[in-house]
């Protein structure tokens, strides 16, 4: 009886580490290059890791139907890069210091210290935005607080609640190539 006890146990215990409720995809990419001088070779590894992770959420189940269709949600990007000189290795993550296109406006995010600063071309600050925990953005500015995150593509997306309506406001900032 105790043998099927702890067997009964040790199954379940496995099995909840079999479940998933995340799509998830890494990629890696190594790139190594020599560079020759006259103080010798230097050889230099570069490693960008991305990974991608989505949660999954089920719609609504239909009546006499097996499947029940994946409903989209928001894909969660991180991006760390590796890169040894001569085996002495530094790790950063990706910098999203760049230009972003809406509603036919530019602006210009750009690194600071404790995270990036979202000026407008006249070079006034737009806002701030600051890195959570969970690899997301804080958005502030003079009369707003939105939450920001980027997507696959490298494109901003913030999402605002709005008190007045209910409901969550979507901006999309277009990366500049």
């Amino acid at each position: 009886m105790k043998t099927i006890i702890l067997s009964v146990l040790a199954m379940f215990i496995f099995s909840i580490g079999f479940a998933q409720n995340v799509n998830q995809k890494t990629e890696v990419k190594t790139t190594t290059t020599s560079v020759k001088n006259n103080k010798g070779t230097k050889k230099v590894v570069k490693t960008v890791e991305t990974k991608e992770v989505q949660k999954i959420k089920l719609e609504e189940e239909k009546p006499n139907t097996l499947n029940i269709p994946m409903k989209t949600s928001q894909v969660d990007v991180t991006t760390k890069t590796k890169v040894s000189i001569n085996g002495v290795t530094k790790y950063t993550d990706v910098d999203h210091s760049a230009y972003y296109m809406m509603n036919g406006n530019k602006y210009q995010i750009s690194g600071d210290k404790i995270g990036y600063t979202m000026t407008i071309p006249d070079g006034l600050s737009n806002g701030v935005l600051r890195r959570t925990s969970n690899n997301n953005y804080i958005f502030k500015n003079n009369n707003r607080t939105s939450y920001g995150y980027f997507d696959g593509d490298g494109n901003l997306i913030l999402e605002t609640y709005d008190e007045k309506t209910d409901e969550i406001i979507i901006e999309k900032y277009d990366l500049q190539k």
